[in-house]
């Protein structure tokens, strides 16, 4: 009871911790006027927020856009980072270092330079100013993340909870979702919660890909930003942020060890 208590309490204090900064854009979202030095807005209106949910403005499509293009990041990084986790964690061979050299290459390399050779070849296969382009081209600065995460799980995985499933007649794909899934989830829950906001918060890459095309989230506010409108910027940002603190609620419980430790084991 006690553990839950501070759990709670640990999981409360982050939150305000997260939404406190928010402050300020929650006031200039409804601010008509506010100049300085002036402790709050003199002026209130709702015509930032009656833009955003307006059907003549574009941020439902930006808004389906980006989650369908994070979902996407996401779900793809997961299924590339889980066999080579796998391996990275639990095998040695050689070349292991080059191997986790390249895979840490897009962290390094400037993003511009990237972007600009990719978007070349985009141009020549067809996959510039599509979505599925700007799907491949986030999975660069995603997939080390997922990666690195996967192999941190797998390399403090026990194999021998498989070999124990498969000699009491556990099939391959039994021993995958009683064993080997439950064990790794929360790993692959931090891991899923990297790729989907650092997808999600891609602008450079989805303006240079998308070709504008392909309006997401953070081109949509970008533009505002630089129009010099505050109310709906701060609205857009409100709306930017939300899903990632949802995703923070849902992942936060899969954080600890000992989800990591119960999972597979109450499988056996």
């Amino acid at each position: 009871m006690m553990r839950q208590t501070r759990q709670w309490l640990l999981l409360g204090a982050m939150l305000v911790g997260l939404t406190a900064p928010l402050l300020p854009l929650v006031i200039w979202s409804f601010a008509h006027r506010w100049y300085f030095p002036a402790l709050l807005p003199t002026e209130w209106s709702q015509r930032a927020w009656g833009y955003v949910f307006s059907e003549a403005s574009q941020v439902g499509t930006a808004l389906w856009n980006s989650v369908r293009v994070a979902t996407a990041v996401t779900a793809l990084s997961a299924l590339i980072g889980l066999p080579a986790g796998r391996a990275l964690g639990l095998y040695e061979f050689r070349g292991k270092t080059a191997v986790l050299f390249l895979i840490l290459a897009p962290t390094i390399m400037p993003v511009i330079a990237v972007a600009m050779g990719i978007h070349v070849a985009f141009l020549r296969w067809g996959l510039a100013d599509t979505l599925l382009g700007v799907v491949l081209v986030h999975l660069i600065p995603v997939m080390p993340y997922m990666v690195l995460t996967l192999t941190s799980t797998f390399a403090n995985y026990d194999l021998d909870y498989e070999a124990q499933a498969r000699t009491l007649g556990a099939r391959p794909w039994q021993v995958w979702w009683h064993i080997t899934l439950p064990t790794i989830w929360p790993g692959l829950m931090v891991g899923s919660l990297f790729a989907f906001i650092i997808s999600w918060s891609q602008y450079l890459l989805t303006l240079l890909v998308g070709g504008g095309q392909v309006l997401t989230l953070p081109v949509l506010l970008f533009a505002f930003a630089n129009s010099g409108d505050n109310a709906i910027t701060a609205a857009l940002s409100l709306v930017f942020i939300a899903p990632a603190l949802l995703l923070f609620l849902f992942t936060s419980r899969y954080l600890t060890g000992r989800h990591a430790a119960l999972g597979g084991l109450g499988n056996l």
